[in-house]
């Protein structure tokens, strides 16, 4: 990398300050020229930059020379007042100095092959960017600090301590080694495959927080669902109506809920219609909730158990609507709520908060905040069951095993095989990072 980078940091369009962000070889090289080579690291500097003879702006200008950057290269910020007319001049100016914009990613991707951070961590750092609630956030922040990079290297530990073992009778057949050595890996493989059965079977939870748990609002026409909906809401988001079959669509809204991000989802009514464009609606109605994390099933005083309740199951959370127009047997279970007069909606959410706390909170930080660590996860377990039933029957097709296996494990974090997923992570970011 022998260009250096620049990127505006903070958001496009009018604001109080602009921070353009220089990283490279040739960052001192251009505050000398914009006429600010005398900041001192890591000290702000109010500087009068220049182009030629023009003025571009007064701005606190501060230097982070390498390797104790966040690339790892010599970086700059240029703290401007956030006029378009300013950035764009600064901009021109180091465009003229030979700097160019900088891709999406690329400076926290300098930051990884300067090795100033692994592979998890950089994701983290376009997480914590994205994160609207404490969880997210935190989630983010337990990754940066290293704590899913610590659950992997664990993994691998114990892959390459078996490793060793299976390496050792393959390599030295006749050094006076302990009989069936490979074989003694068998219990670290064993502990290995249970642990990373276990972080498969939490893997939504990292997903669920960083993407939203989804919960969704089923039940038989005009059971309330679209009155619920406005009511957890608090908006008029959709058309309520006495006519059966008004909500034809999915209407979804995201909000926050016990510190969690939720989608939320409002359906139609689950019944059989010969209307075409009603039936379509049932339809993408029974998909959202298969692929729902949480369902309401909403029931109005006299519901008849018909479609809805097929549907259902055990998991759901029952909610009793229109509770100040009758009320439903006791015997029935579930909540009772009236979207009218908010009766029973602070227990709904207290209940759905519940929920989200029992689903989504855990002593140990999740091992899958990404699709990309399940498939590598699921990947490694493969390995690792098919090397272990090798063991005693063929070492070295256990040992090459064993090595996909590491290799699967290693790719989340970066360690070894990453140039095929680069990409696809730094893809993803914005371009100041």
């Amino acid at each position: 990398m022998t260009d250096t980078i620049f990127a505006l940091a903070t958001p496009a369009g009018r604001g109080a300050i602009a921070i353009l962000r220089l990283s490279g070889p040739d960052t001192d090289a251009a505050l000398t020229a914009l006429g600010a080579g005398t900041v001192r690291a890591r000290v702000a500097s109010l500087r009068t930059l220049r182009q030629g003879p023009d003025v571009i702006d007064q701005a606190l200008v501060l230097r982070f020379p390498g390797p104790g950057s966040y690339t790892g290269e010599d970086c700059a910020e240029l703290h401007l007042h956030g006029g378009r007319a300013v950035v764009e001049a600064a901009s021109h100016a180091l465009v003229g100095l030979g700097l160019r914009p900088a891709d999406p990613g690329e400076f926290t991707r300098r930051a990884f092959e300067n090795e100033r951070m692994d592979l998890a961590q950089a994701e983290a750092v376009a997480d914590l960017i994205d994160a609207e609630t404490r969880a997210q956030a935190g989630q983010a922040l337990g990754q940066l600090e290293g704590a899913l990079s610590q659950t992997y290297a664990g993994f691998r530990r114990d892959l390459l301590k078996a490793l060793a073992l299976v390496e050792a009778e393959i390599d030295f057949p006749d050094e006076e080694l302990p009989d069936h050595l490979a074989q003694t890996a068998g219990p670290v493989l064993d502990g290995l495959s249970e642990a990373l059965n276990a972080a498969l079977a939490d893997a939504d939870r990292g997903r669920r927080v960083r993407e939203g748990y989804r919960i969704v609002l089923i039940g038989e026409t005009n059971a309330g669902k679209s009155a619920l909906f406005n009511a957890l809401v608090a908006r008029e988001a959709a058309i309520v109506t006495p006519i059966a079959g008004t909500t034809r669509d999915v209407l979804d809204a995201d909000l926050i809920m016990g510190g969690y991000a939720v989608t939320l989802s409002d359906t139609a009514g689950l019944r059989d219609s010969a209307d075409p464009v009603e039936a379509e609606g049932v339809r993408r109605a029974r998909a959202r909730a298969q692929a729902a994390d949480l369902r309401l099933w909403v029931r109005a005083p006299g519901d008849p158990e018909g479609d809805a309740a097929m549907f259902a199951t055990p998991q759901d959370l029952v909610v009793w609507t229109k509770a100040d127009l009758g009320a439903r047997d006791p015997a029935a279970g579930g909540l009772v709520v009236s979207a009218t007069t908010g009766e029973g909606m602070s227990d709904l959410r207290a209940a759905i908060e519940a929920r989200l706390i029992r689903d989504l909170a855990g002593a140990d930080f999740p091992a899958v905040t990404r699709e990309r660590h399940r498939r590598r996860l699921i990947e490694a377990l493969a390995s690792v069951e098919a090397g272990r039933t090798r063991l005693g029957i063929a070492p070295e097709l256990a040992g090459e095993d064993l090595r996909r296996a590491a290799d699967a494990l290693g790719r989340v974090t970066g360690a070894i095989g990453v140039e095929d997923i680069l990409g696809e992570v730094f893809s993803t970011f914005c371009i100041g990072k």
